[in-house]
């Protein structure tokens, strides 16, 4: 891959700069063809009197033509390299271009309420979704674009620092996330649909696979808490069996009976949770301590440190090969998503309200770094840089300019030539 000069402008700048070269030659030309016109009617004036005319045009065409190559040419240079006051406007104006296109940007289109008006009206949601269904429907030149981007993106961006912002990004996340309501409203929804009720029965299982393998420890403890009179009769041997056995028939039981009174105690224990974890200001304040603890833990940041390795290297993949991550069951998932995102219309509002409400978060909390941005990039090109940025994007209307300026002149020229003749 081919190194790319930031200073110089890409390929799309380079065509313009060609179409904007040959009309500065055209426009060019016709100021010398009206200075040639103007020398041949001067001299052929005595000829005839239609030479006048002729002469007149071109020399009114002559003085609109240079005075607006003057004008054009000031906005970027000094005219023929004499620093005449007023002239080389661009280049010494770079700054204040920079900041006050910033600011432009930022007052017209990076405010919340212009981009949360804006927003309205698009669905985002129906666009992934079309696109998930339909990748190749009119969307495959801008799937491939859009992927090679991606691709270059995440290849060149300094991994350790893009990967760290995505780190803190999440755990900043994480940290201003209340999770003890969502949890109990988590359990609140699980328990309307009696989804918790393959947990109690892992508890269950659980307790009687410690119990099995903890028999001998059971035994023990009776052991040492009977006395020499208990031993000698092996009452303590009967009375570890019963508690053991005792204990295996309760499990046996709870497992087998859905309305047994210790299951039914341990829904009555999960539905206090669930309302403690959305009500009750203690429950909530130690999940928020234990999850500031968790996210302060250097297992978990490592666990980010992988989530993020993984992520990289599945979105690279997806990206160099765009339509083999649309295969196979990966692919039908997606597909399945998308056509729950055209059709279902409580889906479709939720993604869209959430596509508004990250949009205009990320315009509000970002918004003055990118205008910072683009003040200081422009500040930082060189005045010739610039100058031949924004020479290159507007040259060809500037030689419109000068090529209407030298046939309005000598339009003009022949319109009075031909009043002072006539009267």
């Amino acid at each position: 891959m081919t190194s790319h000069d930031p200073t110089r402008p890409i390929s799309r700048f380079n065509s313009t700069e060609d179409r904007g070269r040959a009309m500065r030659r055209t426009a060019t030309a016709m100021l010398f063809l009206m200075a040639g016109i103007f020398v041949l009617a001067h001299n052929m004036e005595e000829a005839h009197p239609a030479w006048g005319f002729v002469r007149a045009f071109a020399e009114a065409a002559m003085v609109g033509g240079l005075a607006d190559w003057f004008a054009v040419t000031a906005l970027f240079r000094h005219p023929m390299g004499i620093p005449i006051p007023h002239t080389a406007i661009v280049p010494r104006k770079k700054d204040q271009i920079g900041e006050q296109l910033a600011w432009f940007l930022r007052d017209n289109f990076l405010t919340p309420a212009v981009v949360a008006r804006r927003m309205k009206r698009f669905d985002v949601a129906g666009a992934i979704g079309n696109f998930l269904t339909n990748p190749e429907g009119g969307g495959g030149r801008m799937r491939e674009g859009a992927a090679k981007l991606v691709a270059m993106i995440l290849e060149n961006l300094d991994d350790e620092r893009l990967g760290g912002t995505t780190k803190t990004m999440i755990a900043n996340r994480l940290r201003e996330l209340d999770v003890a309501p969502l949890l109990g409203q988590s359990m609140v929804a699980a328990m309307r649909e009696d989804r918790h009720v393959p947990i109690v029965d892992g508890l269950v299982r659980w307790a009687a696979n410690i119990l099995d393998s903890n028999e001998e420890i059971v035994r023990a403890m009776v052991y040492e808490r009977a006395n020499n009179f208990m031993r000698w009769l092996a009452i303590d041997d009967r009375l570890s069996d019963a508690i053991i056995n005792g204990l295996r028939r309760l499990l046996v039981q709870m497992e087998g009976d859905p309305h047994h009174p210790l299951r039914d105690q341990a829904n009555e224990g999960f539905v206090r949770l669930a309302f403690d974890l959305q009500h009750d200001e203690e429950t909530r304040a130690r999940v928020e301590q234990f999850k500031l603890e968790m996210i302060d833990n250097p297992a978990v940041t490592e666990w980010l440190d992988g989530l993020w390795e993984q992520a990289r290297e599945a979105l690279l993949r997806a990206a160099r090969d765009p339509d083999r991550a649309m295969e196979g069951r990966f692919g039908e998932a997606l597909q399945e998503l998308g056509q729950t995102l055209q059709n279902d219309p409580e889906i479709k509002r939720a993604v869209n309200s959430f596509a508004r409400r990250a949009t205009v978060g990320a315009v509000a909390d970002y918004g003055d770094s990118i205008v910072r941005l683009v003040s200081e990039t422009v500040k930082s090109w060189d005045a010739d840089t610039i100058t031949e940025r924004v020479e290159n994007a507007v040259s060809r209307d500037l030689q419109y300019i000068r090529m209407n300026g030298t046939l309005v002149g000598g339009l003009v020229g022949l319109t009075i030539h031909t009043i002072i003749t006539i009267f």
